[in-house]
């Protein structure tokens, strides 16, 4: 029987593109409301008012000193996941992930899809928001800088995993084809692009509609979807050694270092109890993306959590930025 080897996590911010000196630009677009920033209990909220509130530690950590420290220790982190997928010889490796509005809009929002063609192609990016150009180099980091190229698609396995997850009475979408012109989205480039630098593995994409209600899968959904890929590895014929990744999170835009360390807690303590509880108000904008970890925690209940390095990345004084994680099983 085919087995989960390998379980993996990383935050995929454009942040993590970026010189740590490009972090404080996007102060301009958040005052302006370009980018949703909500509070603990999922309600917006404007700029000030965060300012008026933000933890008075948030100015040192938005010094110029402590952003490079902190953006090397992600680099560092980067290159160690690299690391560790070249050396475990994977047969493929399952990437969950989100989809913001890159391949699906309102007119066709699943809650949850598994890709299933040969391949899946990147492309350059396509700026249609005027982005700038700090922010613009970050996504093109993500794309091939001109022309395609098609990744490999564990496709056999991607359709095993639609067949068992029916079966199983999960309600899973599938494609097997990208609409002219679009690469895939950034969950999957980043992997493709900073952390598949050595061996090229294939992947089975996973997109799950974690930022958009109201069908965003309950923390509960997530763990349960976990549970059943692990089964359906167990289940694919042959012995092929299989990676499962979490691309995306934690908390963000407003970094929530509390409801962070009650994830990481209950990922350290394998409490599954603690996960599936996780109160869905706070996990809406960025940090919807740890619906993704707790999938991939799931999906790695027989393993070890032998390594997480967090990071929390504050950009501006209203404690905006990403938490960056960085995690490994085996």
């Amino acid at each position: 029987m085919a087995r989960i080897v390998l379980g993996l996590g990383s935050s995929h911010s454009p942040m993590l593109n970026m010189q740590p000196d490009e972090w404080p630009g996007y102060e301009e677009r958040e005052r302006a409301g370009n980018i949703p920033l909500l509070n603990r209990e999922g309600q917006a909220v404007a700029f000030d008012e965060l300012v008026a509130t933000a933890d008075p530690r948030v100015t040192g950590y938005i010094n110029p000193a402590e952003r490079v420290q902190r953006h090397r220790r992600t680099e560092a982190a980067i290159t160690r996941l690299g690391t560790v997928i070249d050396r475990a010889a994977l047969d493929a490796l399952i990437v969950v992930g989100d989809d913001q509005f890159e391949l699906f809009d309102r007119s066709n929002l699943p809650a949850m899809l598994i890709y299933c063609g040969q391949t899946i192609r990147n492309a350059p990016f396509e700026d249609h928001d005027q982005r700038p150009d700090f922010l613009l180099r970050a996504y093109q980091r993500n794309c091939e800088k001109s022309g395609v190229r098609d990744y490999p698609v564990a496709e056999t396995l991607a359709r095993h995993l639609v067949e068992t997850l029916i079966e199983h009475e999960f309600d899973v979408a599938t494609a097997n084809i990208l609409p002219p012109g679009i690469g895939e989205g950034h969950a999957f480039g980043f992997v493709h692009k900073r952390l598949m630098l050595g061996t090229v593995v294939p992947i089975v994409p996973v997109m799950l509609n974690t930022y958009y209600p109201p069908n965003q899968p309950s923390p509960r959904r997530c763990y349960r979807l976990g549970q059943a890929f692990a089964a359906a590895a167990r289940s694919f014929p042959g012995d092929a050694r299989v990676g499962i990744m979490a691309s995306g999170g934690l908390s963000h835009f407003v970094i929530d270092e509390e409801l962070d360390q009650i994830v990481i807690a209950a990922l350290r303590a394998k409490d599954a109890a603690a996960l599936q509880a996780l109160p869905r108000e706070r996990l809406n904008a960025g940090s919807s993306e740890i619906r993704n970890w707790i999938c991939v925690a799931g999906a790695a209940e027989h393993l070890t959590l032998d390594w997480l390095d967090y990071v929390p990345c504050y950009r501006t004084p209203a404690g905006t930025g990403t938490a960056m994680c960085f995690a490994s099983w085996s």
